[in-house]
C-alpha cells in the first residue's frame, strides 16, 4: 500500500462509541450512520495509515445501567462486551461494502464469530494493511471500553488514540447543556483528571498519561476531521503528557 508523504501518524487506534452508529435511532445499528462512518474510516486507511478500532456497546446494552438497578455488575458487563461483538460484525460487514479486509478480535472466546484476541497477530494485521477491529472491551469486567481503547493502543504501539465523539473535542463543560462552554484547543493529561472533564474516565486517561500515548478527541459528525487530524490539521482537542 502507497504511504501519503503528508501523514503525522503511520499507526493509529480510533475509539468508537456504540452510540455513534444509532445515528438518529433510539436503539441499535443505522445502516447509513454507519456506511458513513466506515466510508471516512475507509478513506484514511487508504492513505496507508494502519488502523485498528475499538468498539462500544452502549447502542445495544450498557453494562452500567443494569448494574444500578439490581443486576450483577459482573454480568452486566459481560452482556455489554457481548454487544461490542454485534457491533464490531455490523463494522466488518460495512468495510466489506466498500471493499476493505478488516478482521474482528475478540477479547472474549467466540471462535465461530471472531477469532481470539492474539498481540502478535493483530500487529501482523495491522502491517500487512487490514483493519483490526478489537470486540469485547478488556475481556473483563468493571473496565470500560475506553479503557480497552487505551490498553489496545499501548500493546499495537499505535502513535495516537482518536476518540471519536458527537462533539468537536473536549470542553470545560456539557457544550449541549451550556452555552458558556469553552473548548480546549490542547489539554495535559493532569489537568483532564485534576478537573475530571469528560474525555475517557480515570483509568483510560491515567494509562494513556503513564505510557505518554497521546489522545485526540475528534467529532465523528464532523465530515473528513479524522483525515485532517491524521494529516497534521487541527481538529478537536489533544490530550498529552
Amino acid at each position: 500500500m502507497k504511504i501519503s508523504k503528508d501523514l503525522k501518524f503511520k499507526r493509529i487506534l480510533v475509539k468508537l462509541s456504540g452510540e455513534a452508529l444509532m445515528g438518529e435511532d433510539s436503539y441499535g445499528v443505522n445502516r447509513i450512520t454507519i456506511d458513513r462512518i466506515v466510508s471516512e474510516l475507509v478513506e484514511v486507511s487508504k492513505l496507508g495509515v494502519q488502523m485498528a478500532i475499538v468498539i462500544g456497546g452502549g447502542n445495544i446494552f450498557r453494562g452500567v445501567a443494569p448494574a444500578a438497578s439490581g443486576m450483577d455488575r459482573a454480568t452486566a458487563d459481560y452482556m455489554g462486551m457481548l454487544a461490542t461483538v454485534m457491533n464490531a460484525l455490523a463494522l466488518q460487514d460495512a468495510f466489506k461494502r466498500f471493499s476493505t479486509k478488516s478482521r474482528v478480535v475478540s477479547a472474549l472466546n467466540i471462535e465461530q464469530v471472531a477469532e481470539p484476541y492474539v498481540r502478535g497477530k493483530s500487529i501482523r494485521y495491522l502491517e500487512q494493511g487490514q483493519i483490526v477491529i478489537f470486540a469485547a472491551g478488556t475481556g473483563n469486567p468493571f473496565f470500560t471500553t475506553d479503557t480497552a481503547a487505551a490498553l489496545r493502543g499501548m500493546e499495537m504501539n499505535v502513535d495516537i488514540v482518536f476518540k471519536a465523539t458527537k462533539v468537536d473535542g473536549v470542553y470545560s463543560d456539557d457544550p449541549l447543556k451550556n452555552v458558556n462552554a469553552t473548548r480546549y484547543e490542547d489539554i495535559h493529561f493532569d489537568e483532564a483528571i485534576e478537573k475530571k472533564l469528560k474525555v475517557m474516565d480515570a483509568t483510560a486517561l491515567t494509562l494513556c498519561r503513564d505510557q505518554k500515548l497521546p489522545l485526540c478527541v475528534f467529532s465523528i459528525l464532523k465530515p473528513g476531521a479524522l483525515k485532517n487530524a491524521v494529516m497534521g490539521g487541527k481538529e478537536g482537542t489533544l490530550v498529552h503528557d
